[in-house]
């Protein structure tokens, strides 16, 4: 049986046993999910029938259905959030890139820590919808300030989970390291970045939901196109079957990222589990 591993079965007669005990430890959570979905639908339904809804005010889900079929034939859904979907890919790549950095440094010098952090802390504190319309103002280029602003929004939980991260590797681990005359690249890449990796797609998660969060409130300001701009567009025309169209655009473009970062992560950290 494809279940049952026999002595002496070869290391590929082992990927279905492993694919079939994914299954049972998740049984639960994949039949549960269509039907918490199913049901939300109905009573979504159920309330609108109950209490007599106009559609600008709660739409029912065949007529958001509807509307998400007619943006999606003639491409204003996708052209909407392929710019949201760029925005928040460049906003990764330069926040993430930055706070890793900085955090490394940070977390590998304590005096640096004491000088940088009471300006972290208060640039922290501000909220990123109220500095956004300046950014809008100083910077001409209005897809770099979108992108920036997406970049702020993760800057922080990233350059805390990675200081955190690099600050959890073993110190006896790197003593043992430098006493074998391994570099401070081999240190790096073989000791401290994979013991980091847990804490860091730990802050990684959170990131990628605050870039999309990121992505909107800058939309939201000052923009011509994305799914921000479309909510407040849908808003402003009281067409809220489209607006829910957006909203829910925005939670299959957040729940995509973070099943992608759960995937990588659990590629990366394979060596981490126990077969």
């Amino acid at each position: 049986m494809w279940v049952a591993r026999k002595a002496g079965s070869t290391k590929d007669d082992a990927v279905p046993y492993r694919r079939a005990g994914w299954f049972r430890r998740h049984r639960t959570e994949i039949l549960l999910a269509p039907i918490v979905l199913a049901t939300v639908l109905l009573l979504w339904e159920g309330l609108v029938l109950w209490r007599g809804y106009p559609s600008f005010i709660l739409p029912s889900p065949v007529l958001v259905a509807r509307k998400f079929l007619v943006v999606l034939a003639d491409g204003v859904l996708w052209y909407h959030t392929r710019s949201t979907l760029i925005e928040i890919a460049l906003g990764l790549v330069l926040g993430l890139s930055t706070a890793t950095v900085l955090g490394y440094l940070i977390a590998k010098s304590p005096r640096l820590e004491r000088i940088l952090s009471p300006y972290l802390v208060a640039a922290q504190s501000i909220p990123v919808i109220a500095i956004a319309p300046l950014l809008i103002i100083w910077i001409k280029d209005p897809n770099l300030s979108k992108v920036l602003i997406c970049a702020i929004t993760i800057f922080f939980p990233t350059l805390i989970s990675t200081v955190v991260g690099i600050r959890s590797v073993e110190p006896d681990l790197i003593a043992l390291m430098q006493s074998l005359r391994a570099t401070r690249w081999q240190i790096l890449t073989k000791l401290e970045i994979p013991g980091a990796l847990p804490v860091l797609f730990g802050g990684l998660k959170i990131g990628v939901s605050l870039a999309v969060i990121g992505a909107v409130v800058a939309e939201f300001i000052g923009a011509d196109r994305g799914l921000g701009y479309l909510i407040n567009l849908s808003r402003g025309i009281l067409d809220t079957p489209l607006l829910f169209v957006a909203l829910v655009s925005l939670v299959v473009v957040a729940v995509l990222l973070y099943g992608f970062v759960s995937l990588l992560e659990h590629r990366l950290l394979a060596w981490k589990r126990i077969e």
